[in-house]
């Protein structure tokens, strides 16, 4: 009993409250986490970068690794390298640059239908253009909408020789001025004479002066009917050295003023390049009449 009596008495205290220090591990997680995340906005940022090519490449070689690395499947020699310089892909934008320029064309396309459209249902309907709808022809050309203003044998444009309008042409070039401005595109306007030559020769005053010097005659009353002077990219004479009457070089129809509203595109490349060296004439101060009705 007197052994019971000295054994030492042990008490345990439990502390209640805080949880106490975990560790370290929920550091380490978050660490995998972060490079998990890294690791997949990389991977998305790499195949944004890689062109279609390379990719086919990569897909061919995970099918088939090694008839890939044997012989080279139709993507793997596509490029040089998975990424490029791990820059933007320069085919794709230029891609996407030509699709943009498509969708203006298409768009300018649409404006000068529309501009076709319009004017032959004025044609069709106008009091002024009653009696002159059949020397007005429309068409779309590769340059763009053209307008064409014809002498009738018996219903020139001018009087014989001269670049002087007749009143009757002052009053379509007038209504087409006004019509003109619907659109934005700038215009061409050239002067045409049939082949009938100058009594005093070529050397002296001549069809290239005078198909000069009526194209600008046309130019002055589009701009009296209210078109803006702006829209002239150019004002040329033919002379007659395009026929629209290819038989018959004489004939009335070649004496014409043509007035072409122009794509985005022709206007760049008349810009750019100039006037061809044979399409340009001197627009000659008003000149002698002739014997003939050029």
């Amino acid at each position: 009993m007197a052994d019971e009596s000295q054994r030492p008495i042990v008490v345990k205290r439990i502390k209640k409250g805080g949880h106490g220090h975990h560790g370290g591990a929920w550091k380490i997680a978050y660490a995998d986490f972060v490079t998990a995340m890294m690791a997949f906005f990389l991977l998305m940022w790499l195949l944004g970068s890689v062109s279609q090519g390379d990719l086919q490449g990569i897909s061919e070689y995970f099918r088939t690794p090694l008839k890939v690395a044997l012989a080279g499947g139709s993507g793997s020699g596509d490029a040089n390298a998975i990424v490029k310089g791990g820059g933007q892909d320069l085919t794709r934008k230029s891609g996407q640059v030509a699709k943009v320029e498509e969708q203006e064309r298409s768009l300018e396309k649409q404006r000068l239908t529309r501009l076709q459209q319009k004017l032959r249902q004025r044609l069709e309907q106008s009091p002024v253009f009653k009696d002159y709808k059949n020397q007005l022809r429309l068409e779309m050309t590769p340059d763009g909408l053209q307008v064409q203003i014809i002498d009738e044998q018996n219903r020139p444009m001018f009087d014989s020789g001269s670049y002087r309008l007749l009143p009757h042409t002052q009053t379509i070039l007038r209504e087409l001025g006004r019509e003109l401005n619907e659109v934005s595109n700038r215009i061409s306007i050239s002067g045409h004479t049939d082949a009938k030559p100058f009594s005093r020769g070529e050397r002296a005053y001549s069809n290239w002066e005078l198909s000069a010097d009526r194209a600008n005659a046309a130019r002055r009353e589009l701009l009296a009917g209210g078109m803006l002077d702006e829209k002239v990219l150019r004002v040329v004479g033919l002379a007659a050295a395009d026929p629209l009457n290819r038989q018959n070089v004489f004939s009335s129809e070649n004496r014409r003023i043509a007035i072409v509203v122009l794509n985005k595109e022709t206007e760049a490349a008349i810009l750019r390049d100039g006037l061809p060296a044979d399409a340009a004439a001197p627009v000659g101060a008003a000149g002698p009449t002739s014997s003939g009705t050029p």
